[in-house]
């Protein structure tokens, strides 16, 4: 188990314009070639957007964008004509396969915060896709078939036990409060990157969310 912690992920971003962000791997300037990927995540990224504050257009391909809003409302309009708002508890992703371009905003009046996980597929090309899943339930995963992934999301309460998956590779990242992970604190922004995970539970410390992506 390979644990990151919070504050060590790469700033990003323009705070200037309101946009703070934070990268768990490799990306842009911040070049690492020992942390380019997890399985077939290649990006964590938290953002944080103040009201009026957004990504202006631009291109992706070959990637599959998968959105957690954690506070406030994400704007987002793509090349393929979808225009959403998208809320806590809502999954959204955008499969860019041979190409897409999109715009993200904060709308809103109140600060936005997500977290946006991207994942390599296992054959590129094909024509872009979008989706969004309102009201994710614990007990019902996402499933990424495109990347060989599975997400699963877990609202825990004090003191609440969860399995993690049993998989080649299982990303866990702390979206709010604290947990416990084979004997490590964990706590939010952090991540812990399970190499051959078997018969590992996770236990909140306090009231708890996290995102476990499976992988194979």
């Amino acid at each position: 188990m390979d644990v990151r912690r919070a504050d060590e992920r790469y700033p990003g971003g323009d705070p200037a314009a309101g946009i703070e962000s934070w990268h768990a791997f490799s990306f842009g300037p911040h070049y690492d070639p020992d942390n380019l990927r997890f399985g077939a995540l290649i990006a964590c990224n938290e953002e944080r957007l103040a009201p009026g504050a957004g990504f202006a257009e631009h291109p992706h391909s070959h990637t599959e964008i998968v959105t957690w809003v954690v506070e406030g409302e994400l704007t987002h309009r793509d090349s393929t004509g979808h225009e959403t708002r998208i809320r806590p508890g809502d999954v959204q992703r955008l499969s860019a396969a041979s190409g897409v371009r999109h715009v993200e905003r904060n709308d809103g009046d109140i600060p936005l915060v997500f977290v946006q996980m991207w994942l390599a597929p296992l054959r590129p090309g094909g024509d872009p896709h979008y989706e969004t899943v309102h009201g994710i339930a614990d007990a019902t995963p996402y499933a990424l078939p495109e990347a060989g992934a599975m997400l699963h999301v877990r609202r825990l309460a004090p003191g609440e036990r969860t399995a993690v998956p049993d998989a080649g590779h299982v990303y866990v990242h702390v979206v709010r409060g604290e947990v416990g992970l084979d004997g490590t604190r964990l706590a939010p922004g952090d991540a812990a990157r399970v190499t051959a995970a078997k018969d590992l539970t996770a236990t909140a410390e306090t009231a708890a969310e996290l995102l476990l992506w499976e992988m194979t």
